[in-house]
């Protein structure tokens, strides 16, 4: 360290104050810690005393946790056409609604063909319904614009995707709890039917009519 003087930080974040470099190191010596530079670009630098071991490790977990924790937003596509049929259309609106529960951004696309070029309106409207169908999941995130022979939205979600994620996994959660519950009670229920049916009596057997009745049975 070249400078002759630092602003010293205490190992538990106290102000030390202006102190010669040497007095720094012996301070960091004594106290069987290491003199680090927090920020050189102050005038004079600022320095700290620290297990510089231990720092590295803590930075090093929270660079980790904060890597678990982040979440990558994925743009999922569905291509329709202008005169899409009914079926169709509810088929598609169903993965859209489907992604966007899930916390995706989803990318519509209109591909228009021969003289369907001529008739943009038909995807227009087409983008619009789908947005209104699905506004209560999404947003109109990029407004329907024409590409070449193709019309293009981008619908974003209302949930972020860690949200999404929590709760998908509740009601996951939650259905297999209620299968359980219903399994049990299915099971309960075969085995005390089983515990009152009555025992069937034994029939007793009659004498024939075709032996003689002199005769002993």
């Amino acid at each position: 360290m070249r400078v002759s003087e630092v602003r010293l930080v205490g190992p538990n974040g106290e102000t030390v104050g202006i102190v010669p470099t040497a007095d720094a190191l012996r301070l960091a010596q004594e106290a069987d810690l290491d003199l680090v530079e927090i920020a050189p670009q102050g005038k004079p630098p600022v320095c700290k005393l620290m297990d510089y071991g231990k720092f590295k490790y803590e930075n090093a977990q929270k660079a980790r946790e904060a890597r678990r924790n982040q979440t990558n937003v994925i743009i999922k596509e569905m291509k329709l056409r202008p005169k899409i049929d009914a079926h169709d259309y509810e088929t598609k609106k169903g993965h859209v609604v489907r992604f966007l529960k899930a916390g995706d951004k989803v990318k519509i696309t209109i591909m228009f063909r021969g003289r369907e070029q001529h008739r943009p309106e038909l995807g227009f409207r087409l983008l619009q319904r789908l947005a209104e169908d699905v506004e209560e999941l999404g947003f109109v995130e990029s407004s329907p614009k024409q590409d070449g022979r193709n019309m293009i939205m981008v619908l974003g979600p209302h949930r972020k995707k860690a949200d999404a994620k929590v709760e998908m996994q509740a009601e996951k959660d939650s259905k297999v709890a209620e299968r359980n519950a219903a399994e049990a009670e299915d099971a309960n229920f075969r085995k005390a039917s089983a515990g009152t049916k009555p025992v069937a009596q034994k029939k007793e057997r009659k004498r024939s009519e075709n032996l003689d009745p002199e005769i002993d049975a």
